[in-house]
């Protein structure tokens, strides 16, 4: 028994936030016990957790942690945890938000080279010795729309505006932001939706948000506009927008996040012409336990201060 207050890493690579705690000079001052996700709590460690450090927990587990004080979540979503029915009131939340800056931003650019540039039929055309001529298309001078600007939004904006795109996007703070040739609030997205020439998607899953992209919005795309989901699954109206790719009323789309992941064998995403499925390629980093982990430790720095924490969930916007 100790009075440090113990942190419960409930993950299965706990190592890089036990080295990234001791780095930062806080091994001695808290008791960090990793438990692989397999293994559920014992009892005692329910009864003394004052913290949490998981890619989440089932009903039930919660109230049965009284002196639970803060969870970590490693993801930057949250739906999973606010969708819980017994999330206690007063528990401090903090999500994984900004830890994919490393990464999403350059597979985004990934996606709009993938399309522009014609490097797989070439690949294609090397299978079968065939020498065919084809011409790349600019990415300079073309729009890319943004709906949601946050830190990710606001990196692939200043990558494709040096690009020479014209970047422009909605924020809830529709103030100026670098590589933006406009910002606008939410109200705006109609606008957003006619002028770009690829439309980013990169919103937080909320209830405001459920199925934002549907028959209606993708009616005010641009013809032969693409659509590229980077940010949840639940955005989009899937049988929307299969329709409007198979009657071409858009270019296309890709998309890296789904309702269900892995994406069913059955679903029409995967054989629908025009779509291109990516297994949630987005975020993912060599090294992204190590990344989540310097945000972890400074997050345990400031609980054992007692100040006020990083990234924070507002259980009302949802994320």
């Amino acid at each position: 028994m100790t009075d440090r207050p113990l942190v419960l890493l409930w993950t299965d690579n706990a190592e890089p936030y036990l080295h990234a705690a001791a780095a930062a000079g806080l091994a001695d001052r808290a008791e960090l016990v990793a438990l692989p996700r397999g293994q559920a709590p014992s009892g005692e460690h329910c009864a003394r957790a004052e913290g949490l450090l998981a890619w989440g927990v089932p009903p039930g587990l919660l109230p049965r942690m009284p002196r639970l004080r803060w969870a970590q979540a490693l993801t930057a979503g949250v739906e999973g945890w606010l969708a819980l029915p017994d999330l206690p009131a007063g528990l401090t939340l903090t999500s994984a938000r900004g830890t994919h800056f490393e990464s999403m931003p350059e597979n985004i650019l990934g996606a709009l080279f993938y399309l522009t540039k014609p490097y797989a039929a070439i690949a294609e055309d090397q299978k079968h010795s065939r020498w065919a001529r084809r011409i790349a298309t600019p990415l300079n001078g073309q729009t890319l729309g943004i709906l949601g600007l946050g830190a990710i939004g606001q990196a692939v904006a200043r990558l494709a505006s040096a690009l020479g795109m014209r970047v422009i996007g909605t924020s809830r703070r529709a103030t100026p932001l670098p590589g933006l040739a406009e910002v606008l609030p939410p109200e705006g997205t109609d606008a957003v939706l006619a002028a770009a020439d690829f439309l980013l998607l990169l919103l937080p899953a909320t209830p405001a948000t459920e199925s934002f992209i549907d028959a209606e919005r993708l009616a005010r795309m641009k013809p032969g506009a693409w659509l590229l989901n980077f940010g949840r699954g639940a955005l989009i109206d899937d049988d929307a927008l299969i329709a409007a790719v198979t009657e071409k009323r858009i270019g296309g789309a890709i998309l890296d996040v789904f309702r269900e992941e892995p994406l069913p064998v059955s679903h029409r995403f995967w054989t629908t012409p025009g779509i291109m499925v990516l297994p949630h390629i987005g975020g993912p980093h060599p090294r992204r336990d190590a990344i989540v982990a310097r945000l972890f430790a400074e997050n345990l720095g400031r609980f054992l201060a007692g100040q006020a924490l990083r990234e924070v969930v507002d259980r009302q916007a949802g994320y």
